[in-house]
């Protein structure tokens, strides 16, 4: 069975190109037919990942990653040539799994997509669905964690970061180990996307009360640590 895969793309060439390359790989690449009405086609077809350039005709990919992110945990993927930090930054702020600059390396793009769909899909659950950590609930077939009457609701990204982490309680997880278990390997990461995860997850935690429940160890890692 194909994997489906919405390209919110507007070049022509580009958006073939991955659909000629894609399709080998056993993943449909489908588009929208019309640049306004992407959510009624995502809401059609139900695609397994989106990806999405920011320079779009009518609304920028910006609009329709939030737009996704009302009703759906999908991971998405920019695909921008747009190099300013904060595009990355916006990016993984609104609920993106990962950004790619244009001009990009097919075979970077391809292994990124299967390492996302990967993670999101065929994840191996090791560990109870439900776990207890300084007092709060983490439920990880639902992705949100609970404290009290307060809870918060993960992406695939800190969720999965959460995980491994909770793995090790009190204990430094290492940047680099962190980056090849979440994208198998490291090479394909920029490090600002582990950190705007991390640093988003850690926020998310504070809101319901568990702040400073994850910290960071200059030059080493990062540590969920017994309140």
């Amino acid at each position: 069975m194909l994997t489906k895969v919405l390209l919110i793309e507007d070049n022509q060439s580009i958006f073939e190109m991955i659909q000629e390359r894609f399709i080998s790989w056993q993943m449909q690449i489908i588009g929208p037919p019309d640049f306004q009405k992407v959510m009624d086609y995502f809401i059609e077809e139900k695609p397994q990942l989106v990806i999405i350039d920011i320079q779009l005709p009518a609304y920028d990919g910006f609009h329709w990653c939030r737009e996704i992110r009302t009703i759906s945990k999908v991971p998405i993927l920019f695909l921008s040539s747009r190099d300013h930090p904060m595009d990355m930054v916006m990016a993984m702020q609104m609920g993106a799994d990962d950004f790619i600059q244009k001009p990009f390396n097919m075979d970077v793009l391809l292994a990124k997509v299967q390492a996302i769909l990967r993670r999101t899909y065929d994840y191996t659950e090791e560990q109870p669905e439900l776990i207890r950590w300084n007092s709060a609930t983490v439920d990880y077939s639902k992705g949100i964690v609970l404290l009290d009457s307060k809870s918060c609701e993960l992406t695939k990204n800190e969720l999965f970061i959460l995980r491994l982490l909770l793995q090790q309680v009190d204990k430094v997880v290492a940047r680099d180990e962190l980056m090849r278990k979440l994208w198998d390997d490291e090479r394909f990461v920029n490090d600002n996307t582990l950190t705007v995860n991390v640093n988003r997850l850690r926020i998310k935690l504070e809101e319901i009360g568990l702040k400073d429940a994850i910290v960071t160890k200059k030059g080493l890692g990062y540590m969920a640590i017994t309140l």
